[in-house]
């Protein structure tokens, strides 16, 4: 089995990232986690998760408060599924940012 975690930085300060972490075994992928995190006063935060945690493959948005709301998303494999993920944080996780703020903002 082929272990692999690694980050992919984006925007151009290095402030937010992927965090990326997949088990493989002859080519397909057995689990994963894929993690969009950002530097929020000097800690990073995770802020929306993909894995297949519990059996099924899932979207986490993770709020300030601890709270997460779970959406469970159908998929016919999971190298599928790393694709759908990767494209998603890749393309919205400015859009996700703004979100995770606007909740920190409401709740002071």
């Amino acid at each position: 089995m082929n272990e692999k975690e690694f980050y992919i930085y984006l925007g151009i300060h290095y402030q937010d990232r992927l965090r990326i972490r997949f088990k493989k075994e002859k080519g397909h992928i057995l689990d994963m986690i894929l993690q969009y995190e950002a530097s929020i006063n000097d800690r990073w935060i995770p802020i929306v998760r993909y894995d297949c945690a519990h059996g099924f493959f899932h979207r986490d948005l993770l709020h300030p408060n601890g709270t997460e709301e779970k959406r469970v998303i159908e998929i016919p494999n999971l190298k599928f599924g790393f694709i759908f993920a990767k494209n998603d944080l890749e393309d919205r996780w400015e859009w996700y940012k703004e979100q995770y703020l606007k909740k920190l903002k409401d709740e002071k």
